[in-house]
């Protein structure tokens, strides 16, 4: 006990918890100038486009790396016969 009255602690306060960045009052849902139901078709319209781009690409570079391997291709079967 003596031991542990001899030992000098120091009991900082509590902080207090750390200010956000954004105030999460000022933060604003992107504003499609009508209901939930018009909010909601327009994020699907949005994001159909989006995966019809991604496969639009996907399919361009599939056909480009085929074009390039083709030829390739055809020359090493040929040598192999």
């Amino acid at each position: 006990m003596a031991f542990a009255k001899s030992l000098k602690v120091e009991i900082e306060p509590p902080r207090p918890p750390p200010k956000e960045a954004v105030d999460q009052g000022s933060r604003s849902v992107a504003d499609y100038g009508g209901s939930e139901r018009d909010e909601i078709r327009k994020r699907v319209e949005s994001f159909k486009a989006h995966q019809e781009r991604f496969t639009r690409e996907r399919e361009q570079y599939a056909d480009s790396l085929l074009r390039r391997i083709r030829p390739i291709t055809k020359k090493s079967s040929l040598s192999g016969s």
